[in-house]
């Protein structure tokens, strides 16, 4: 049980400005981006180095003491609430870029760095880090690999667990273990950097990364393309990726978003279309040219309207009023539901259509973005938790929208993780045996559930 005595030690190990404990600093600790959860922790502890989190873990697993690891907070599943109180511990302190190798093409960094600031960082030096979330500007690279992030670029490029070469992690007793190593070939007994890769808090602290790099790409090409159609739209990409082309992008928008395009694409053929298609090449020049020629002969069969953007400037404004979809969104309701499934690709139609028919049988609005390049939706329920009966039926149709893309073959995450929010859908989506596997590996790290207890599957009473 934690107590004033412990502020004190925990004050000895990492200094007092390092410890946060007064009602107005627990509170910005409490929740995250979802606004669904709050609780507040006991106190917040801010290391600045490996040995400090050792020293934190080994006094919380000897009073156990909860330990709710934390980044930047800018996760949307709940996953760093700390719902039994006790310490968070957050590594936003911890933000150095040890180092960039251009030769062997990695990167050494520390949790607390933020993505944005190391993707600034490599593309000084010609280099590119594939995941790219829309928290990007917010998000640590702590959470990026507790996570296991994804974003636009995934579908050519995959997800965080692609570029983890190396982790330091610190367990829950304390001890400092190196996972992994600097090569990008290791075949060296179990995998287990890929253990704690999207683990979210649960097995250990990550406190230094290794990452693959890739050179960046020498050039890009965006094509817009607007069509009246959700089921189009879907075979328009399932026809780009069929043709040969692997864009490095395609993202959808439907209509909620396109007050954004308004000035970049023609009112009367907005006023008339569903959805729209941004699509991106990358590579070298001559393949890029090719490449979106194909993809604009593909969507100029199915759309409305094509464009091509016709230098940076123009495609950046194009990927701003993508960017901005979630912003937007929020701003129209006082209350959203915003949740992330994938889907196989020749199902999105027909997830589409299903979750429209969910929104309209529940009486909710409902907005549907997403990378739909692999499959990875974000339905969004726009609603009011102050409104109980609206907000119910909120639930109940992003529950049944779950359920939908359960039964399409499809997956309870494609990005976000599980958390608090979907915990009670996991029965559903894993072989109960797969969970007790789960269960049997956090037994053996954390043996006295400290880290991020009350996350990913539900407690039982026994």
């Amino acid at each position: 049980m934690f107590n004033a005595k412990h502020v004190d030690q925990l004050r000895r190990i990492v200094g007092k400005d390092n410890v946060l404990a007064t009602q107005e600093e627990l509170l910005a600790y409490s929740y995250d981006a979802t606004n669904m959860w709050q609780h507040l922790p006991d106190v917040v502890v801010l290391p600045t180095n490996a040995n400090q989190i050792s020293d934190i873990l080994k006094l919380a697993n000897e009073s156990r003491i909860p330990v709710t690891p934390r980044g930047g907070g800018t996760n949307v599943s709940g996953g760093s609430i700390p719902i039994k109180g006790g310490i968070v511990l957050c590594t936003t302190r911890m933000n150095r870029i040890i180092e960039i190798n251009r030769t062997n093409l990695n990167a050494t960094v520390e949790p607390g760095v933020i993505l944005q600031d190391l993707q600034e960082a490599l593309a000084k030096e010609g280099l590119f880090f594939p995941p790219d979330p829309q928290s990007a500007q917010g998000c640590t690279m702590g959470g990026v690999v507790a996570e296991n992030s994804g974003g636009p670029s995934c579908l050519k490029y995959g997800v965080a667990k692609q570029y983890v070469l190396g982790l330091e992690v610190v367990l829950a007793d304390g001890r400092i273990v190196k996972l992994g190593g600097l090569t990008p070939k290791n075949r060296t007994g179990y995998e287990l950097a890929m253990l704690f890769t999207g683990s979210e808090g649960t097995l250990g602290v990550i406190s230094k990364i290794t990452l693959r790099l890739l050179p960046s790409q020498k050039s890009s090409q965006t094509i817009v393309a607007v069509i009246s159609d959700v089921a189009v739209a879907g075979e328009t990409v399932t026809e780009i990726i069929a043709s040969g082309v692997l864009p490095s992008k395609v993202e959808f928008v439907d209509n909620w978003t396109f007050e954004k395009f308004r000035g970049l694409l023609p009112d009367e053929i907005l006023d008339k279309s569903q959805v729209i298609l941004l699509i991106q090449v990358d590579g070298l020049p001559e393949t890029v040219e090719a490449e979106a020629q194909q993809v604009v002969d593909i969507c100029q069969s199915r759309a409305g309207e094509v464009k091509v953007a016709q230098n940076q400037a123009e495609a950046d404004r194009y990927w701003q009023a993508r960017t901005a979809h979630f912003s937007d969104i929020s701003s129209r309701t006082h209350t959203i539901v915003n949740e992330d499934v994938s889907v196989p690709r020749d199902k999105i139609a027909d997830f589409i259509k299903l979750g429209q028919e969910s929104a309209k049988k529940y009486d909710v609005p409902i907005s549907f973005a997403g990378h739909v390049g692999d499959g990875n939706f974000h339905p969004v329920v726009l609603t009011d938790s102050r409104n109980k009966e609206h907000y119910n039926r909120s639930l109940k149709c992003v529950e049944e929208i779950i359920e939908i893309a359960l039964s399409l073959g499809g997956v309870l995450s494609g990005e976000h993780g599980i958390g608090l929010e979907k915990q009670r859908f996991l029965k559903k989506a894993m072989d109960p045996a797969a969970i007790e596997i789960m269960k049997a590996i956090k037994d053996v790290l954390d043996p006295n559930h400290i880290l991020n207890p009350g996350k990913i599957w539900e407690e039982t009473s026994d």
